[in-house]
């Protein structure tokens, strides 16, 4: 039986560290318990950042709500830079260390940079991943920009270009692949949300890339598209993807990389030669955990449902005192987005899907519920304001139904399985 931890430290400030925090002490954790941020700012709340908050209908306070006497001691503002599983002990950015008993890694990611550092440093070039940039690009928006261009084709760059659409701003929508959101819906329901898009005013350009910036006083002025079309704006967004929080775990000898901290089914770390971290754990962004709805395959989502049940699972195998009290972590992913007036729900991981079916309303009243299936099994579900049917079909993943999973519904259309 392992010694009852006195100590716990988590790193990152995060919905998926708090919520371990909670539960730690909702099962009778007393014992000292810090929370490391690299942020000046308490845990909050990401979904609204590129809605809500950019519209200016909350302010950047999004702070998550947790119970005053829950007997924290944030350490905010310090980046966590080394981690000494020797000793058991984390180094922060002001030279202090954090001694543990058991640690929990969840540091998540942060957004991807623009990669020309000079272009990324002109004054009206915005990424959107934490609170002070939804409070910098919000402020930016509600002054009026000549016209937004977003780089890229994630719910990132929909959900702001909706945003954009709203506030009665010009925007253009630069997407390098053929089909937007195709890695995330496939191509039918990625295009029709492409068509959306259209439909609301965006300037959605496919297949386009930026070959420079111009700047003039060191603000930017116009982009140069890798076709030759030059587009005045005074205001970009990158929303090219993310990156994990990772580096600082460098030479530890956990297996770390751009894939993120690859942990067991018990959210257990796991060391480069495959065993276990002793005492550490990883949940949320920054964990590559494996997936028992896809065969155990290694995956990492950045889905807020994700977050919060991983961290609910490594607080309890924290405390659980050996493996055998363990309990697998079993969240089946979820996902959803707000744009354009449409609400769009996820469940499962459409990635990889090799047949695709409608299975409620139909594509044309863009009002719909589409199943994905692979190998001739169900893996995921996708709902276009129509999520009446979604945990009809949340069953159906959880139960590794075949395709289509349900053939009889009484709104049902007569059932094509394509492609996706």
């Amino acid at each position: 039986m392992t010694t009852a931890p006195e100590r716990i430290v988590v790193v990152g400030a995060s919905l998926a560290g708090l919520t371990a925090a909670q539960h730690l002490r909702a099962r009778g954790y007393a014992g000292a318990l810090t929370l490391v941020g690299d942020e000046p700012h308490r845990p909050y709340d990401r979904p609204p950042l590129s809605k809500q908050v950019l519209r200016g209908l909350y302010s950047a306070d999004t702070t998550l709500p947790h119970p005053p006497d829950l007997g924290v001691e944030f350490r905010l503002g310090q980046p966590a830079t080394r981690l000494d599983l020797s000793e058991r002990a984390v180094e922060l950015g002001d030279g202090s260390r954090l001694p543990y008993d058991r640690l929990l890694i969840a540091t998540g990611t942060r957004a991807r940079p623009w990669p020309d550092p000079e272009e990324a440093a002109l004054a009206g070039v915005f990424t959107l991943r934490g609170r002070d940039d939804a409070q910098g690009l919000g402020a930016r928006l509600r002054a009026g920009p000549q016209r937004v261009v977003l780089v890229g084709g994630g719910f990132i760059g929909f959900e702001v270009a909706s945003t954009c659409r709203d506030l009665d701003i010009p925007v253009t929508l630069l997407v390098r692949d053929a089909v937007p959101l195709a890695a995330a819906l496939g191509p039918r329901l990625g295009g029709l949300i492409g068509d959306v898009a259209r439909d609301k005013g965006v300037d959605l350009r496919l297949e386009s890339e930026i070959e420079r910036m111009e700047a003039r006083d060191g603000h930017l002025v116009a982009v140069t598209l890798k076709d030759g079309t030059r587009i005045e704006t005074d205001c970009l967004v990158a929303a090219i993807g993310t990156l994990r929080n990772v580096e600082w775990l460098a030479g530890s000898g956990l297996e770390a990389d751009a894939g993120g901290l690859r942990c067991d089914a018990f959210c257990r770390a796991r060391h480069e030669d495959g065993g276990v971290a002793e005492g550490v754990f990883a949940a949320g962004d920054v964990a590559r955990w494996p997936n028992p709805h896809d065969d155990d395959a290694l995956v990492a989502v950045e889905h807020w449902g994700n977050a919060r049940a991983q961290g609910e699972t490594a607080a309890a195998n924290m405390l659980a005192g050996d493996a055998s009290a363990m309990r697998r972590h079993d969240h089946l992913p979820d996902f959803w987005s707000q744009q354009f007036g449409l609400t769009i729900k996820l469940v499962g991981l459409a990635d990889g899907a090799d047949s695709f079916a409608v299975m409620h309303g139909s594509l044309e009243e863009r009002c719909l519920l589409a199943a994905y299936g692979r190998d001739g099994r169900t893996i995921a579900a996708a709902s276009i304001d129509s999520a009446r049917w979604l945990p009809a079909y949340k069953a159906a993943i959880r139960e590794r139904a075949p395709f289509p999973p349900i053939e009889d519904a009484v709104d049902q259309p007569r059932l094509r399985v394509q492609e996706p």
